[in-house]
């Protein structure tokens, strides 16, 4: 049977805004085929423990919400690619989607759930060293630093979720935050009081690594006001300053970016060019949280729906 490679709409992404697209649209009666490289949930699964959706009042795994949301779509009828698109042509009708292996589909709409990615430090060396010291996911990575020391950047929800999950598995945890004050939620702040095994390092910037043998071995840690550096030994640094938007694939599309690189929608998710939603964190938005994914996928499948209608 020949494989179907047409479809009313096609999701590119699996995070929750993407999965959300895809269960709203298939549950309309739209055939829908929704692309990933990995498997489900995005950046969600880089979290160790969900404690802030709705719904969970002890929290719930990402993984296990992931592929619940995932086996919702797929259950009316949304079909799971994993494929990565590697190129696009919105402006042709239908709108046509190539894979990295070189397989072809078109669709009549098109949402992006690509969402964001964590930012680079920007030191030396720090591309050279990621895989083998560097990382920017601790639940990801942590494991292999089991009691050894461990250095996180940064001052947000992230960097201190980071360091709550790295005390209980390393030796030793510095914190490194470039301003006096945290930007995290208070449930992390307090947690972070009572750790024994993790030193804070405020108002100081990582500016230099250091390897052996191929591998990090220290970190160069500058306070910002003295300007006094020191040499801090560790076996890994996880980077957790920020994100940004995942829009390499819509480099030439004709899509309308925000300053920042984020696709500008308003809260349908609609952009500039006809038949392409966005939704997610890859949409120019203040908040960016799994909650506020799951919105975005709606609205922006309701959008597509009506769109497709009035075609």
């Amino acid at each position: 049977m020949e494989k179907n490679t047409h479809f009313n709409v096609a999701v590119i992404g699996q995070g929750p805004a993407g999965l959300t697209s895809a269960l709203y649209t298939a549950r309309s009666g739209l055939s829908t085929v929704v692309f990933e490289r990995m498997g489900p949930g995005g950046q969600m699964t880089e979290t160790e423990h969900l404690d802030n959706y709705p719904g969970f009042a002890e929290g719930v795994s990402p993984f296990d919400l992931a592929f619940a949301m995932s086996a919702q779509a797929n259950r009316f009828g949304a079909v799971s690619v994993n494929e990565e698109i590697s190129s696009l042509d919105l402006a042709s009708s239908p709108k046509k989607l190539v894979t990295a292996f070189g397989n072809e589909y078109t669709a009549d709409v098109v949402i992006l759930a690509m969402g964001a990615e964590p930012r680079a430090l920007g030191v030396d060396r720090e591309g050279e060293l990621a895989g083998k010291g560097v990382s920017y996911c601790a639940t990801c990575d942590g494991g292999f630093f089991r009691g050894k020391t461990a250095v996180v950047v940064g001052g947000g929800n992230t960097a201190l979720g980071d360091v709550l999950y790295l005390s209980r598995i390393c030796s030793e945890v510095h914190l490194v935050h470039r301003r006096e004050g945290f930007r995290a939620d208070a449930v992390y702040t307090d947690a972070l009081a009572d750790l024994a095994n993790v030193t804070v390092h405020v108002n100081s910037v990582v500016d230099g690594l250091r390897d052996e043998d191929g591998k990090l071995s220290a970190v160069t840690v500058r306070n910002v006001k003295t300007g006094n550096s020191f040499e801090l030994p560790t076996s890994a640094l996880f980077v957790a300053v920020g994100m940004q938007p995942k829009n390499a694939l819509l480099e030439g599309s004709g899509i309308e970016l925000d300053a920042a690189g984020y696709v500008v929608a308003g809260e349908s998710g609609a952009t500039n060019i006809p038949g392409v939603f966005v939704a997610g964190d890859l949409r120019t938005k203040a908040l960016r949280q799994v909650s506020t994914a799951v919105g975005d996928g709606a609205n922006a499948a309701n959008a597509a729906f009506e769109f497709l209608s009035l075609s």
